[in-house]
């Protein structure tokens, strides 16, 4: 398998641009000093949030198929300079796993919801993966809340996503869970119970330091999508992109100043995306596969507090 081949894919993307509380992440599976589990009810769906720090507010919306603890080695720093507010997603985690309300606009509503519950006219969101295409939203739709934003190696579904090949030319990676994630049903049946190889499988083939995923992380969001309702309710965001697509159709440029993080395989794409969806935008590579938090915290937490900061 050509590994290169997994973020040039990525970032052509880019380019082209039930209720409870999981087990993994109880307050007494994810804990992390300093910070507080808290929920609140808005646009009618529960969410599962997790705060510490002072200073501005600093949202984190986390991607598939993980948790708010995606950003758990880097929270501590950010923390000395912002409010942190770590979200569990609609369907993810701790949050509630509604019927629908998968697309990002929807989803970026809700997000708009709780900082207003929070108390805050606005304030500066980061996010990654799935997290990422609702920041974007967040920011296109509530250009008055949003202070500054963050893109971490996704943007916003459009047109591009119609054109992604279910079979690549050899040597190519397949983003074959894009159309596994819309069968319905189907995956609920195979994965309840062995989520753990999909996710063993995604950061052997997708990360270029997998160790950086280590085993309380797996086993935490093995944990938190283990379930038929999580899987069902983490495949909603992808079957949700039809809507997402013509959604993003309506959105003019970002206002917000903007920063693209990309894997170093895929920062040219993602520097040559962001001029059409942003008007003031900065970019940097990490030296890192998809998951930038986990395998290189200090790095995005520097990015990030230089940027917000």
């Amino acid at each position: 398998m050509n590994r290169r081949g997994v973020f040039a894919l990525s970032a052509a993307l880019a380019a082209t641009a039930g209720t409870g509380i999981a087990a993994a992440d109880s307050e007494h599976e994810a804990e992390l000093p300093g910070f507080r589990h808290n929920y609140a009810r808005v646009n009618g769906v529960r969410l599962h949030y997790v705060t510490g720090g002072r200073g501005e507010p600093l949202v984190l919306l986390p991607g598939w198929p993980q948790t708010w603890w995606e950003f758990h080695r880097i929270m501590p720093a950010l923390a000395t300079r912002f409010r942190v507010i770590a979200v569990d997603l609609r369907g993810m985690g701790g949050s509630e796993k509604p019927q629908g309300g998968f697309d990002k606009k929807t989803m970026a509503t809700d997000i708009h919801e709780l900082v207003k519950k929070l108390g805050y006219a606005n304030v500066n969101v980061a996010g990654h993966d799935i997290g990422s295409q609702v920041a974007f939203s967040f920011a296109a739709n509530f250009p008055d809340a949003t202070r500054k934003v963050a893109l971490m190696d996704v943007l916003h579904p459009d047109e591009g996503y119609y054109h992604i090949p279910l079979l690549p030319p050899p040597g190519q990676f397949s983003l074959w869970w894009f159309a596994f994630n819309q069968v319905q049903t189907l995956p609920e049946q195979l994965l309840a119970g062995r989520f753990r190889f999909l996710l063993d499988w995604l950061f052997a083939n997708t990360a270029l330091n997998p160790d950086a995923l280590d085993e309380r992380s797996r086993s935490i969001y093995a944990r938190a999508y283990d379930t038929p309702e999580a899987i069902r309710a983490g495949n909603g965001w992808y079957k949700a992109f039809h809507q997402d697509i013509a959604d993003g159709k309506t959105y003019a440029k970002l206002t917000p100043p903007v920063l693209g993080l990309a894997s170093v395989l895929s920062h040219d794409q993602m520097a040559a995306a962001l001029p059409n969806v942003a008007t003031t935008f900065k970019t940097v590579a990490i030296n890192a596969g998809h998951w930038l938090a986990e395998e290189k915290p200090d790095d995005v937490a520097r990015e990030l507090t230089e940027f917000f900061g």
